[in-house]
């Protein structure tokens, strides 16, 4: 049985971390829907923008291996960079798009939780003080289209570096809005808060870091797994960014792995052969 979960909101659940900060997560038990079609994953999974890239859903999904051995789990990237609460608003373009997907993912999976970031472009007194209302509206739409009124969502709050960034002028209010998805949580049925707390940005000061990232999914699976609010960091969680990485690699995951340095133009031809002729032979 494979076990899926949709990825919505803005550029933080899309992920905007440097791909060469973390060792990669390769899990052949872990999928991405790609053209209607399981795929094993390679980040970034949410290629919403050329610069997207290690997101919260993979540490997430490795999380959700160790803890279910011989299933698999499905990632929905559906995530949108700089998008607003208006723009996910029910019968709109994004939100048509993520029930479309998900029902297709539907069709060779259960569909088990909603992984939900957004809220900087709802910095504001006035758009902050607005979102239960609105985000209320999509949840409600999201569990009545797909038939899963009882679906867990989870929902990060949003990073204290936000104010210290190069654009931090606009983010001054982002405490209203962390603020807001507390509450929803606690006021919502099975809908669950992640802190942000101690998490640190890219240089830009608006994206998580690639180490951040990982940290953000261990807290994200923590609350899908105990169905609970996580309001302060996970004791270990900064060994996250090594989660996937003691378990030896399948001859699949290794030649995926492989074929994706050499399609990136990091290995010749003759590198590539050669190296996909030692795993052969060695398995």
């Amino acid at each position: 049985m494979r076990h899926s979960f949709l990825m919505v909101g803005q550029s933080n659940m899309a992920g905007r971390g440097f791909l060469k900060d973390v060792p990669p997560i390769c899990n052949e038990r872990i999928k991405m829907l790609r053209n209607g079609r399981w795929q094993i994953m390679t980040e970034p999974i949410n290629y919403d923008r050329p610069f997207s890239g290690v997101g919260l859903a993979a540490s997430f999904a490795a999380a959700w291996c160790k803890k279910n051995k011989n299933e698999e789990i499905g990632l929905i990237p559906c995530a949108d960079g700089g998008t607003s609460l208006d723009d996910w608003a029910v019968e709109g373009v994004l939100f048509d798009h993520a029930v479309f997907q998900a029902k297709i993912a539907q069709r060779t999976s259960m569909l088990d939780g909603i992984l939900w970031h957004q809220g900087e472009n709802e910095c504001s007194p006035e758009r902050s003080s607005r979102y239960h209302e609105k985000f209320l509206l999509i949840v409600e739409a999201f569990r009545r289209e797909l038939s899963v009124p009882d679906i867990p969502l989870i929902m990060g709050g949003l990073g204290d570096y936000l104010c210290s960034g190069m654009f931090g002028e606009y983010f001054q209010e982002y405490p209203l809005v962390n603020k807001e998805l507390e509450n929803f949580s606690n006021t919502q049925e099975n809908c669950y808060f992640v802190t942000a707390s101690a998490l640190q940005a890219n240089p830009d000061g608006i994206h998580m870091n690639a180490v951040s990232q990982r940290i953000f999914g261990l807290r994200y699976f923590e609350a899908f797994d105990k169905l609970q609010n996580i309001l302060e960091p996970l004791k270990g969680e900064n060994s996250a960014v090594n989660i996937d990485c003691e378990r030896p690699l399948s001859k699949t995951e290794r030649i995926t792995l492989l074929e994706n340095k050499f399609v990136k133009g990091d290995l010749s031809l003759e590198a590539y052969q050669a190296q996909l002729a030692k795993i052969n032979s060695q398995m």
